[in-house]
């Protein structure tokens, strides 16, 4: 499982992605999922992190998903037209908390 830090905004977003990536190619088995539960403070650039993921992921020949997305950043995702390549992952529905501002 990759998880994300508590904060992931502008400042964090080239390391996490770095740190992810790596998590990805290290990581055993068909499917990578990344771990949203820790996500207090974000902006867009989780989304861009996340999408970076993914594609590191699909590269690799497998799946992606998210487990635990915070609802204001699925919200974002929808809002930009991404959310569907964030799935949620299996037996794992997305978080209904909402995040402060």
């Amino acid at each position: 499982m990759l998880v994300l830090p508590a904060a992931l905004t502008h400042a964090q977003a080239a390391a996490c992605s770095r740190m992810l990536a790596q998590a990805v190619r290290s990581e055993p088995g068909s499917a990578a999922v990344a771990d949203a539960s820790a996500l207090e403070r974000f902006d867009s650039s989780a989304l861009a992190v996340l999408l970076e993921c993914r594609r590191e992921a699909l590269a690799l020949g497998k799946s992606f998903s998210v487990s635990q997305l915070p609802a204001r950043l699925r919200a974002l995702a929808a809002l930009y037209g991404v959310a569907e390549l964030l799935p949620a992952a299996p037996g794992g529905a997305p978080a209904a908390r909402q995040q402060p501002a």
